[in-house]
């Protein structure tokens, strides 16, 4: 039963290797009219582990073992770089606001790209 359990907690182990990695934090770029947006996310996870046995005079011998795991992903920034440089923008909670910032930052471009074709 215990080895069982060590076997579990190594596979999963080298799973989370394999998931948490500078490509996971570190988004693919999205490229737009010239600016390149490169997404930064925040990775956390936690894991339990417990077994155990015992015997008992009128139920027997028992064993126990269990396996706990939990995890959360938001993302946190975005680089935003171009002809003109490149900056951090932070983002302040969600979903929402990665889309808002990417949508802000895709209007001043069209507009600045606009502008310097005289449009």
């Amino acid at each position: 039963m215990e080895q069982d359990l060590l076997q579990l907690l190594n596979s999963t182990a080298k799973e989370l290797e394999t998931i948490l990695s500078t490509k996971t934090v570190v988004g693919a770029p999205i490229e737009v009219h010239g600016t390149t947006i490169i997404p930064l996310i925040s990775i956390g996870f936690g894991l339990g582990v417990a077994a155990g046995s015992a015997a008992q005079a009128k139920q027997g011998q028992g064993n126990g073992s269990g396996l706990g795991f939990g995890g959360g992903i938001r993302p946190i920034a975005v680089i935003i770089a171009n002809e003109h440089g490149a900056r951090i923008e932070t983002i302040k909670s969600g979903a929402a606001s990665v889309v808002e910032k990417m949508a802000d930052t895709i209007s001043q471009v069209a507009l600045k790209r606009n502008a310097s074709s005289g449009e």
